[in-house]
């Protein structure tokens, strides 16, 4: 049995090479679940990381029973992370945040304030910590893609995300494509998102795994497979069955 069918909301953390971050992280994420809004769990999908934190992930899950994890044969990347996370949750709803903890577990309460509204609800990077060539590559990377998609997302890189998990599953996954949520959610029928401040805090530990072409001029290209794909996607409504 799938045991993420058991809660309210599937909190799905990617994790690649964050060992020096899991301590924290579990500590942050143990103490949010009893104050979360719906009844969480938090679901580790470790994209095949070389140091010790899929051990780290382990030890951590043997620890607390509403903490599980997947793990990856070989590195896959963020957004194949997420489809996994998507995939494999049973529960209504997924949530996602990166396992850096430059946003907050306790803003998912902010988000899940509106998720009964909204097919997604995505949080904005208030105040970010990051360097000032960081937040002009995404200044402009986020500029882009509003044009090329008119998702009118004000930040697409931010992690914090709440999403209805049917919504989730029907989203088009790609190498690059979780930059493209609300515009992917946008392209389903009646899909709507809303954007919430969330805070925004520097990185404490681990090295980020962006840098200027996964930032910059790999979103740009994923722009024009969106255009692509926007005008090939399926969209039906089943007005009878006897299944």
């Amino acid at each position: 049995m799938n045991r993420t069918a058991d809660f309210d909301l599937t909190i799905i953390v990617p994790v690649f090479n964050e060992e020096d971050n899991l301590r924290r992280l579990e500590e942050r994420l143990a103490a949010f679940l009893p104050e979360c809004s719906r009844r969480a769990c938090v679901l580790f999908v470790d994209d095949g990381s070389k140091d010790g934190s899929l051990h780290g992930i382990k030890e951590i899950c043997a620890r607390h029973q509403d903490f599980l994890y997947i793990s990856f044969e070989k590195n896959a990347g963020l957004s194949a992370a997420l489809k996994a996370g998507f995939d494999f949750a049973q529960s209504p709803l997924v949530g996602y945040m990166d396992a850096d903890l430059q946003t907050a577990p306790e803003d998912f309460n902010l988000l899940l304030g509106d998720i009964d509204d909204y097919s997604m609800v995505a949080g904005i990077r208030a105040g970010r910590k990051d360097s000032w060539f960081k937040n002009t590559q995404s200044r402009i990377a986020n500029g882009f893609r509003r044009m090329m998609t008119h998702d009118g997302a004000l930040d697409t890189g931010c992690p914090l995300k709440v999403i209805h998990t049917d919504v989730a599953k029907r989203i088009p996954m790609f190498k690059g494509m979780h930059r493209f949520f609300p515009a992917l959610v946008l392209l389903q029928d009646g899909g709507t998102y809303k954007q919430v401040p969330v805070r925004h805090f520097p990185r404490e530990a681990g090295k980020s795994k962006y840098h200027l072409w996964n930032r910059l001029w790999g979103p740009f290209a994923d722009c024009f497979a969106y255009r692509w794909m926007r005008t090939r996607y399926c969209n039906y409504k089943v007005s009878d069955n006897n299944l």
